[in-house]
């Protein structure tokens, strides 16, 4: 997307609103500004890369998709600050870190009444003291239930009004948030072709080159572009309702993923596949339809840049950023946090530029491939590459993730390695690359006091076993 410019004339009209409304730069406009409070639909895919049809993903379809993202903005530097989904929802929610907040460790504060430090509150009190219903929705559309999901690793209360933009007072805006669970990796993979007519044909996927080519991977990958291709469905179903409730054209729709795709080097790690997340927005009549931005948005941008939709300046100690209109900020830079997932403890964090990937694995001694039950029972690409490995028969690529160790640090040149695999943390031409990133993580930890450089407490860790146990339970009870 080309700078754009913002006039005195714009300014003029929009501070004569007052705080009520969000003013966009000039090349945005497609038609006068509404005074009204636009309704926000905000709707999270579960554990998904930017692997639809109009970024350009080979075999899979999402019409639905493609065509809001023909009406709307389409980003390409979209980044979770988590690869897991209760760290990533608990920082979108907040417009926070999750490592500032003491939210960083998966599914933890579950039942010790933990609750967000002051002055942190969610984003939907805001939201609800500026007049708007906050939903968190399951009756999505005829044919499709939102999941209702949250997964926040506080606790809380009246984190929304109701389940539904209908049960909202007559005129009063809403602010929708909208989980749709089928790209989560489960047991319901399995009855996919029940509600598909055309599925992804294993044969016509592009496999990264850190999978073997071997007829498990592409099923599994094809089974995960098929999730995405029922998602699609879905969304498709809540636009239609939109449109049949007249309510389309005042209703901004945000479409993301809560974290990256649900495979090996992807979900619980770094790498891009973990945290590089689709991101479109679709504002009728006040974000130039088609457009494709690489600027590089945090997902806790999208909180700040929410509420400054809905006339809300973000407060002071936001760590999320404003993104759309005149007082938007350009970020050099993206900052994304690993911390102890299921029952498997490490600590990671990244510095992501629109170039460079620098990761610093603050225990490296611990191998990618340590115990994680959730895995060792859903990934079968991953037990394919175990297997693969002990004949000698992965490439050297391949091999990498099953190192006894991972490097101290690492360095990718995304432009010229997409997949980052050559990792260029030793390479002397790069040492001022590594210098800066070191740099900037090392404020980042400093200045938002990232809380992963303390253990949990043993409570929480018996908490954590009794969850697994728990859910190990419920797992073979559904089954």
């Amino acid at each position: 997307m080309n700078k754009l410019s913002y006039t005195r004339r714009d300014f003029l009209k929009t501070a004569s609103f007052g705080a009520a409304a969000l003013a966009l730069p000039v090349g945005l406009f497609t038609a006068e500004t509404n005074v009204d409070k636009p309704n926000i639909l905000w709707i999270l895919s579960e554990d998904i890369s930017p692997d639809l049809g109009c970024y350009g993903t080979r075999a899979v379809r999402t019409p639905n998709l493609d065509s809001l993202a023909s009406q709307g903005v389409r980003y390409t530097n979209a980044f979770t600050t988590s690869p897991v989904c209760s760290a990533s929802r608990s920082a979108m929610i907040t417009g926070m870190y999750q490592t500032s907040i003491g939210v960083h460790n998966h599914r933890s504060h579950r039942g010790d009444g933990y609750t967000l430090p002051e002055p942190v509150r969610l984003i939907t009190a805001y939201l609800r003291e500026a007049g708007y219903f906050t939903a968190n929705v399951t009756t999505a559309a005829p044919g499709f239930e939102g999941s209702g999901k949250t997964d926040f690793n506080f606790q809380h209360k009246d984190a929304f009004d109701g389940s539904d933009w209908n049960q909202r007072k007559p005129g009063q805006p809403f602010f929708a948030q909208l989980s749709i669970m089928e790209t989560h990796r489960g047991e319901h993979w399995k009855n996919l072709g029940e509600m598909l007519k055309d599925r992804v044909d294993p044969a016509l996927i592009d496999l990264p080159p850190y999978y073997p080519d071997h007829p498990v991977a592409r099923e599994d990958w094809a089974t995960y572009l098929d999730s995405i291709q029922l998602m699609d469905q879905y969304v498709g179903k809540v636009m239609k309702r939109l449109d049949a409730e007249g309510l389309s054209d005042n209703t901004v729709v945000i479409f993301i993923g809560d974290h990256g795709r649900c495979h090996v080097r992807g979900k619980q790690w770094l790498y891009d596949g973990g945290i590089h997340i689709p991101l479109i927005i679709r504002w009728p009549g006040k974000l130039e339809a088609g457009e494709v931005c690489d600027d590089l948005v945090s997902a806790i941008d999208i909180s700040a840049t929410v509420l400054k939709i809905a006339g809300i300046d973000p407060p002071t100690h936001m760590e999320g950023q404003v993104f759309l209109g005149p007082e938007a900020r350009k970020r050099e830079y993206i900052i994304a946090a690993r911390d102890r997932c299921d029952e498997t403890i490490d600590r990671i964090r990244c510095v992501r530029t629109k170039r460079y990937k620098y990761i610093r694995n603050f225990m490296p001694d611990r191998p990618y491939t340590q115990k994680n039950a959730y895995k060792l029972r859903s990934y079968p690409m991953l037990s394919l590459m175990e297997n693969l490995h002990a004949q000698d028969k992965l490439t050297t690529t391949q091999a990498l993730f099953m190192a006894p160790r991972k490097p101290d640090e690492e360095l990718y040149d995304i432009w010229n390695d997409p997949y980052e695999i050559n990792n260029l943390s030793a390479s002397p031409e790069h040492q001022q690359t590594m210098k800066r990133m070191r740099i900037i993580l090392e404020k980042w930890i400093r200045d938002t006091g990232d809380q992963g450089q303390f253990p949990e407490k043993e409570s929480a860790i018996l908490e954590r076993d009794l969850n697994r146990i728990r859910e190990n339970r419920k797992d073979r009870l559904d089954k």
